[in-house]
């Protein structure tokens, strides 16, 4: 039978990939759910610094270029996602979301291109005080560059053909900076948020969560009164996608989690993993991440 929602794509699905860490499994599990929840038909970009056999057919793999691979930009600060930016790495007929690997979705993602203003948007996630739009333009303009509003690079919405300036700025910061100790450079996120600045846009939280923001707290008591709060129940019900940031919480963990069981971050935070706690997420979580159980 044939998809209703047509086989020529109209928008692009993009990931990076680096190194053995996430299996070719994991990367076609999700790639499977976004396409099953997408109303119209992704065409699949996996950015790869090695073949990877068994990857399913239909997605197309690009190079790394060699500049991004150099192994200063592979550890914490993730510089190596800026690839994406390259030009000639992604094709350019059709914006993008951009996703890490290691985020569960279970929604619409492409919904986030509604929210480009035009070729130019760049969409993330909020991380910090200072919001995208006028505030954060204008401190950015008034501090020369120095104060600006900052995203998580989780999710990314973008047109690649309006975006090069994004790898470029920052290959010629590199030659002047090769230490990396230009601020905006320590990490991939912080430099889109300061190179887009201008054309920032904020993901909303209805779309799309960081685990520990949504279901970690220093005060374990918040979490079962936050699970109950009907806006915050609202507002959970939309959510397309959660992404896993950071080292602790990660898939493999979170098979193996007994229920109760309680996780505490470096930054004090806990997470219950419990219906009472999670809602209807505790058993969605188990459930797209329940192909790992015999693997791990």
């Amino acid at each position: 039978m044939s998809d209703p929602r047509g086989t020529q794509p109209t928008w692009q699905c993009v990931m990076v990939c680096w190194g053995d860490k996430y299996p070719v499994s994991l990367v076609n599990h999700l790639m499977g759910e976004i396409e099953r929840h997408a109303p119209t038909c992704p065409r699949f970009v996996l950015i790869c610094d090695e073949p990877k056999p068994g990857l399913r057919n239909d997605a197309i793999t690009r190079d790394f270029p060699p500049f991004f691979l150099n192994p200063q930009f592979k550890k914490g600060g993730c510089q190596a996602k800026l690839a994406m930016f390259e030009k000639g790495v992604l094709p350019e007929d059709l914006p993008c979301v951009y996703i890490d690997l290691d985020t569960i979705v279970l929604g619409d993602i492409s919904a986030g291109l509604q929210l480009m203003d035009s070729r130019k948007t760049v969409a993330m996630l909020p991380s910090a005080i200072i919001p995208f739009g006028p505030i954060g333009r204008t401190l950015w303009k008034w501090t020369d560059k120095k104060r600006y509003a900052r995203g998580n690079s989780s999710m990314v919405v973008f047109h690649p053909a309006e975006c090069h300036y994004v790898a470029t700025t920052f290959r010629e910061l590199h030659q002047e900076h090769p230490d990396l100790d230009f601020r905006p450079m320590v990490a991939d996120e912080r430099f889109i948020s300061w190179v887009a600045q201008l054309h920032m846009k904020k993901l909303p939280k209805t779309l799309i969560v960081k685990f520990p923001g949504e279901f970690m707290f220093p005060w374990r008591w918040w979490l079962y009164v936050k699970a109950q709060l009907p806006w915050v129940r609202a507002r959970r019900s939309k959510l397309a996608a959660i992404t896993l940031n950071g080292l602790l919480i990660k898939p493999e963990m979170l098979v193996n989690l007994e229920r109760g069981a309680i996780v505490v971050d470096n930054k004090s935070r806990q997470l219950v993993w419990s219906p009472f706690t999670m809602g209807a997420f505790y058993s969605e979580i188990q459930k797209y991440y329940g192909y790992l159980k015999a693997k791990v």
